[in-house]
């Protein structure tokens, strides 16, 4: 289908920016059996839906006119969750609608709402906003919504994510019963449902999915990186693509702020979407961005909600997404308008089985691999130099001149060698990348589990966990072991509980891999399988951001056992093992078996008490323990039932 059919301002605009053909949900919508009636919508962001309604309601707006009367009260409205999504709307609406002199405005949070109400004042046929900003001119008497004909919710599963239900609600209620209702989301949740069958009458149901529940156009990476590289792993895709545009996900605005000081740092052009930015702030990074200013984005996902940037052809998941949905919207960034695209996702060891489900319920089958390494990021930075198009400019006399002076003063290898230089000198360099799959266990065996995995259901360990400051043997080094020691002790607090997750994150490996943790008083001895030793070596040389702790590895195994750990309460009894094994317990075979019916600290019928029984002071008018010491050369004093104070219960 063409869009030769639609009102002819239209169509002159559509045919300026080169729309031949229609897109799937843009046919949905203009099929004649949707005409004139209230539309829910079910399609992926990035296929053409902004075009779609506003060809869509033109007919409700214009009748058969060709062109709007002057602007009195709004004749649309336009609600779309953030601030980028809606200012997209209004600039493609604007061009759609500019032959027929449509005056389109915008009210959005972040904006003076003192303009806002001067150009609603003035008139406007199609109104553009967010829902909080829209509900306030409404509350305030601003927005004159009686000759509505149309309503659009434009990201309406991404409003109830935001928490905009009840403002969605009051637009609805507060504009006319009469109006066309058209309800675009990229999934139809149930409050979606519930949302169309409250306030939509006979809603033409229309559902274009993409190819297995993604872009047909975006080839999914997924990149096995260890948990310290994720930086360097940035750095390297996108120097491996060296895409035009790229935009990079994190999921907070301390991650956003850091990568972005980080790509900064590594010679980037890259800037930063995040909500603590202002409205001023975010309009220049995207300006940036648009006019070829910067060339990488970091942004959290709400931030980016409806970014539809030019010659994006990279979206690279620093942070694992939270759900398929969140995943499928970022990597919808790219791959729009018949352009191909990748989505990258870097995915550290504790975070494999996360990724494996993501993809598994987005109905996406990823290719899995490796970051890019240096190597091949040099190999492919002579292929583009070769190809470079400074070699197919026209050379002008000036440029013969000067080529003709360098080869009287220097040979053709010095010239090629310095223009190398020059090349090399403008591209940030690649960093050096460990693969988390050398000696960590992650190669694949035959059954597809990886090597050194723990079968389902054989996740607890059989023995008993390792106390701080005892060897370890839960892990059996049968293949060899390497010790290595951390420069802190027992002096500052160290235990195993804290140590352990500490060790797999800086030497980026499982927690399978470490043996015996022994604590001493200044340092911290523990021991790492043969197989993950060297690239564990190699990732505690690095520094890390979160800790200054030293850790290098020991010329030789320790010899002896490590002095235990002070506790201030005494190690549970094993199963099984001898009651007379404790001091406590040999107590209470010398004094006897406790009588029967004897009070534990309470009172009351057919409890038998002791001669000298208080109940404040319980046994403290006993007669002190006079029989054998509790061990060997214990000082004569009271047992450790014989309390006179209640101090460090609890330990």
């Amino acid at each position: 289908m063409t869009f030769s059919t639609t009102s002819p301002p239209l169509a002159r605009a559509l045919t300026e920016r080169n729309y031949d053909s229609a897109t799937a949900v843009q046919t949905a919508v203009l099929a004649d059996a949707a005409a004139g009636r209230d539309l829910l919508v079910s399609a992926q962001t990035g296929s053409g839906k902004t075009v779609a309604y506003g060809l869509a309601i033109a007919r409700d707006l214009l009748g058969d006119a060709e062109r709007f009367e002057r602007a009195a009260a709004p004749l649309a409205l336009i609600v779309a969750p953030t601030r980028e999504l809606a200012l997209q709307v209004h600039r493609e609406l604007q061009w759609l609608y500019q032959y027929a002199d449509a005056r389109v405005v915008s009210c959005v949070g972040g904006m003076d709402p003192r303009a806002e109400q001067r150009q609603l004042a003035a008139g406007a046929h199609i109104v553009v906003g967010t829902p909080g900003r829209l509900c306030d001119h409404l509350r305030r008497g601003r927005l004159d919504v009686s000759q509505l004909k149309a309503v659009v919710l434009d990201e309406a599963d991404e409003m109830l994510d935001l928490g905009f239900r009840e403002d969605m609600e009051f637009i609805l209620k507060t504009t006319p019963a009469s109006r066309r209702t058209l309800l675009f989301s990229a999934t139809l949740p149930r409050g979606i449902v519930a949302l169309a069958k409250a306030y939509q009458q006979q809603a033409f149901r229309v559902e274009v999915a993409g190819d297995e529940g993604g872009h047909a156009d975006i080839e999914y990476r997924a990149i096995r990186i260890a948990a310290a590289d994720v930086e360097h792993a940035v750095v390297n895709v996108l120097r491996f693509f060296e895409s035009p545009g790229a935009l990079v996900f994190c999921n907070t605005r301390n991650a956003v702020r850091h990568l972005q000081a980080t790509l900064s740092e590594r010679g980037f052009s890259v800037v930063a979407l995040s909500g603590e930015l202002t409205q001023n702030e975010r309009t220049q990074a995207l300006q940036s961005l648009r006019d070829g200013r910067a060339r990488v984005c970091v942004a959290t996902d709400v931030a980016a909600r409806g970014i539809d940037l030019p010659n994006l052809d990279l979206v690279i998941h620093s942070d694992l997404p939270n759900d398929a949905e969140v995943m499928q919207h970022r990597s919808g960034r790219t791959g729009r308008a018949g352009r191909k695209g990748v989505s990258v996702l870097l995915v550290p060891p504790a975070r494999k089985r996360r990724a494996e489900l993501l993809l598994n319920l987005a109905g996406i089958d990823a290719v899995w691999g490796t970051a890019p390494t240096a190597e091949e990021i040099r190999k492919l930075d002579q292929e583009r130099m070769l190809k470079d198009a400074l070699f197919s400019e026209e050379t002008t006399p000036e440029d013969l001149v000067l080529a003709q002076a360098m080869l009287a003063e220097r040979s053709p290898e010095d010239i090629a060698a310095a223009l190398a230089r020059l090349y090399r000198a403008r591209l940030p360099s690649p960093e050096d990348i460990l693969d988390p799959g050398q000696g960590a266990g992650h190669s694949r065996d035959v059954g597809g589990r990886e090597k050194g995995a723990r079968p389902r259901g054989e996740d607890r360990e059989s023995a008993p966990r390792s106390k701080p400051g005892k060897a370890s043997t839960r892990h059996g080094m049968a293949e060899g072991s390497v010790w290595f020691r951390a420069a802190i002790g027992r002096k500052k607090n160290a235990e195993a509980r804290w140590l352990l997750p500490m060790i797999c994150r800086r030497g980026g490996i499982d927690k399978h891999d470490i043996g015996a943790i022994r604590i001493m008083d200044t340092t911290t001895e523990f021991e790492i399988s043969k197989g993950a030793a060297e690239s564990f070596a190699a990732m505690v040389r690095r520094p890390d951001k979160e800790d200054n702790i030293r850790i290098e590895a020991m010329a030789e195994a320790p010899q002896g056992e490590a002095p235990q750990q002070k506790r201030s309460h005494p190690p549970r009894r094993e199963a099984g093992a001898d009651r007379g094994d404790r001091p406590n317990d040999r107590f209470r075979e010398e004094r006897g078996p406790k009588p029967h019916g004897k009070p534990s600290g309470g009172s009351g019928p057919g409890f038998a008490r002791e001669p000298g029984y208080d109940k404040k002071k319980k046994y403290a008018h006993k007669p002190a323990y006079t029989g054998p010491a509790p061990h060997a050369g214990a000082p004569d004093a009271k047992p450790a039932f014989a309390k006179k104070k209640k101090k460090n219960r609890g330990g």
